[in-house]
Formats: C-alpha cells, structure tokens, sequence
C-alpha cells in the first residue's frame, strides 16, 4: 500500500498557493498561479471567486502533471485563505457579486457604527468592529447593494468557497469564522447578536467545524475532473495566519510569529482568549480546537517594499534591498536625522484602527538617497510592528522569540532590523513561505488521524539576535516615528473637511 499524500491548499491574496506533503512532513510537489485584484473605486479590493477556483484548476493540473505518482496518493485536502472576505451566495449556491476583501476600506463608517452601538460586544468577539473585518462589510452592502444584500442566502469566507466547489457543502471552521466578527470566540459559535446587528441571522451562516476535523468528501464529478482519487476527505483548515502558525509548529501557549507578507501580523498563542479590543488586538480562534491567539495586524507590510521599489525605479525588490545593504550597513547605526517612512499605505489597523490615513515620507533633504529611502520603508515596517507587539503584549500574551515567516522573510538585513527593533530574537525558517499551504497539509492529515505532524515545526535557517549598539538610535527613531501618527491623521481629516 502506498503512503497517503495530503494536499495542501493555502488561498492568498496575490496567489494561489499548493504542496503534496507526505504523512513524514516531507514537500513532495508544489505549484502556484497568481490572481487579480479588482479595485474598482480608491479604497475597494475585490476578486471574483470564480477566479479562485480556476486558480486551484490550474495549479492542480500543475502537480498533476509534475507529480503524478504523489497526486495519485492524495488521500486528504487541507485548506487556508486569506481571511475577512464576503463571499454572497443565492439560494442557488450562485455568487452573488465579487468577493470583498480584507483590505478594503469601504465600510469605514459601518465599522465606526457598529463600535458605537454595540461596544460590549467586542469583548464576545474578540475584536474592535474595524472595516476590513467582514461584519462591517455585509452593514455597507444592505445600505448600497440592497439587491445584492436580500438575495443573501449564505455567507462565505474565501477559503470556504473552494470547499463548496469541493464537496459541496457550506461549512467554515473556527478561526476564520473569528475573523468575521460574528463568532463567540470564548464559546467558538456564532454570536446571535452581533448577526442581527448586521441584519443578518443563523440560516445564513454556514456550519462550524474545528480546523483539524474532517467537512466532508470531493464530489464524484469533481474529483474525475481533477483527477483526484475517490473519497478524498477535505478538512476545516483554517485562515492564513492561524494555519501559517500550525505550519511551522506554533500551536502552544507563548509560540509566536510574525508573518511578513502584503500585510503583517505580529501572533502569539494563548491557552484562553486574551483580548485588548481597545488597542486593535485581535483575539481570534486558533485552527487547532483549545486554543486561540492574540493578533496585532498592520494592513501593509512586505508589500511597502514592493511599492518602494517601483517608485524609486528598481528592477525588484532585491535589487533595493542591496542597494540599502550596500549605502547603509549595519555596523554603522542609522543617523536620527535621515528619512522616517509611516508605512500606512492602505491604512492601519493595530493599534489606530484607521483605515483612511495614509503613509509618508519625512525628513527629506537634498541629500536623501534611493538607498536611505529603501531603509525607512524596512525601519517603518519594523516600527508599525513594533506598536502592534506592544499591543499584543498588553492583553498579558507573551513573545519570548519570535518566528519570521512570508515573503519578507527572505532579507537577512529585514530580519536583523526587526530583532534590533523589536528587541526580540529573531528565527528563519527553511520552507517558511509556504508555511499556510503546509499548515493545510497537516490539517488535511489530522482529519483522517494522522496527527503526528501537528506538534513539529520547520527547521530554523538563521537566528538573529537583537544588537544592543544599534537601540539607543533606534529608540529615538522610533519616538519621533511614533510622534508623527497624529499629524498624517489631520491630514485626512483636513482633506476630508
């Protein structure tokens, strides 16, 4: 008998991203395809869920193709996916419109609304009402899309709707269900209340489920289109942070991550829910049962980088990055009179809690260089981080060390600036830019008994250790950094008047 592959399915926001893992923990296959976004008006982010599935379509028929001994052994399908989004479905399972995603901005005034008449509420679910969150989001379609909104008949978050097209069945499990703002999360069920806040009710939520348990079988049709075996069981899975941290073996009380992709997040694990709602702090389900995660997000993080470059004329990323490893290097601290960034690019979310204001550039002069400005823009990232593990730290979760995983990973220079920041020690993982798809995978297995992958975590590449030299310059960096918040503010605010 052959051994079982689990296929592990993880949804972003900028790809769609999968790996054949075998019951050792070993990546068998791997293949990604890329997905649009849609931004219809300043402010909005949307995607068509049917893209989605074609993505999955394509990027099977990649390991199909690639792998075909180990696809043949699929046994099991594990899912993770961006999380916050509104996926409308009709009575006849049919999307309704496109998909509204976790950063866009739109219901910054339902969000506010929500906040003002239910402020008990978010100790229940974990969260400040904040407009990428999806509550807020079906309160701005019911006064702007009032068609749309009473042809509701569930509502989805994104991953789930690839199981839909899997197996048919309208389920999602407790962490992403966290993330809608309707769930108990102390109870892990839905939050009747904060539902009819949003006029919505029980018949359109779709079924729970834990992340490690098994939702249902891919449909006969669909597997003879995809070539997969009968019977293959789909796990919950879970959102793309929670199953990032089961990836890389953060499932304990005190393991902590920050995840450094097109947003950031900075995560720690907690035995009970912890919250500081008024600080921005997420207090979310984790994707294992018993356990949750206390969660400070910054809505732009690698994808700052990704920005710079092209405004300063770059070929890529890594391009800038050596051109500020080459003009400013480490052994030499930064001086506190050159550029500071506010890398609030599509708005902030822990601790300010504002989706309108908007990043900058300051202490410019004639003698500013492409190279410092590279800097402020990893330093601004690293400072916004720096805020949100205050945050997270003042609900009483802890951040011994912390595990760096996503795209932004793969600076050495980034990773050292977060340690000296953050004054935390930093750990880079082999593999960490698949460390969701891979969490999927482990799921995928724990829903057919296998959970002997759940408790291990992935090799440590480098281990960086704040540097006491750099911290007094840096601290007054971070002060005047800190100052600045307040003046970018008003400037919305002026703009708005």
């Amino acid at each position: 008998m052959h051994p079982a592959i689990s296929l592990g399915i993880d949804l972003g926001t900028s790809e769609l991203k999968t790996v054949l893992m075998d019951s050792a923990g070993s990546v068998r296959g791997q293949a990604s395809v890329r997905i649009a976004t849609s931004r219809p008006q300043a402010g909005w982010s949307e995607q068509s869920p049917q893209d989605w599935w074609d993505a999955c379509i394509q990027a099977l028929a990649q390991l199909r193709a690639g792998w075909p001994h180990e696809y043949a052994q699929i046994a099991c399908i594990g899912l993770s996916g961006q999380m916050h989004g509104a996926v409308l479905l009709d009575l006849d399972e049919a999307v309704i419109r496109p998909a509204i995603l976790w950063n866009d901005a739109r219901a910054e005034a339902e969000a506010a609304a929500l906040a003002r008449d239910y402020p008990a509420y978010a100790d229940v679910t974990g969260s400040l009402p904040m407009a990428g969150l999806t509550a807020p989001k079906l309160l701005w379609l019911q006064a702007h899309e009032p068609a749309a909104f009473a042809a509701i008949a569930c509502v989805l978050s994104p991953k789930d709707y690839l199981r839909l097209r899997l197996t048919g069945n309208k389920v999602t499990e407790m962490s992403d269900a966290a993330g809608t703002l309707w769930l108990d999360e102390a109870k892990r069920s839905w939050f009747a209340p904060m539902l009819a806040a949003c006029g919505m009710t029980l018949a359109q939520m779709p079924a729970l489920a834990e992340g490690d348990a098994a939702t249902g079988t891919v449909l006969a049709a669909i597997a003879d289109q995809l070539g997969l075996p009968a019977g293959v069981v789909v796990a919950g899975g879970g959102g793309d942070n929670p199953v990032s941290a089961v990836g890389i073996g953060a499932v304990n009380g005190g393991d902590s991550f920050i995840s450094l992709g097109t947003s950031a997040a900075i995560v720690s694990v907690t035995e009970a829910p912890l919250g500081n709602p008024a600080g921005g702090v997420h207090s979310f389900c984790h994707a294992l049962p018993g356990r949750w995660y206390a969660m400070g997000a910054i809505l732009s993080g690698a994808s700052c980088l990704r920005w710079a470059t092209g405004v300063l004329g770059q070929p890529d990323e890594a391009a800038l990055l050596a051109l500020v490893e080459a003009g400013l290097p480490f052994d030499v601290p930064v001086a506190p009179s050159a550029p500071l960034f506010l890398p609030y690019l599509s708005g902030e979310r822990t601790p300010h809690n504002d989706p309108q204001v908007r990043g900058a550039f300051l202490q410019l002069g004639h003698d500013s260089t492409p190279a410092q400005l590279g800097y402020a823009v990893l330093e601004g990232v690293a400072f916004a981080l720096r805020d949100a593990m205050a945050a997270v730290t003042s609900t009483g979760a802890v951040v011994p060390h912390c595990m760096l995983v996503g795209g932004g990973a793969r600076s050495q220079y980034w990773a050292q600036l977060l340690a000296n920041v953050l004054g935390c020690e930093m750990r880079t993982l082999h593999n960490s830019e698949l460390s969701a798809s891979l969490g999927a995978a482990k799921l995928g297995f724990a829903a057919i008994g296998q959970r002997q992958l759940l408790s291990t975590g992935l090799p440590i590449k480098n281990t960086f250790l704040p540097d006491a030299a750099h911290s007094a310059a840096l601290s007054l960096r971070y002060g005047r950094y800190r100052s600045l918040f307040p003046a970018v503010q008003a400037l919305h605010q002026l703009s708005e008047g």
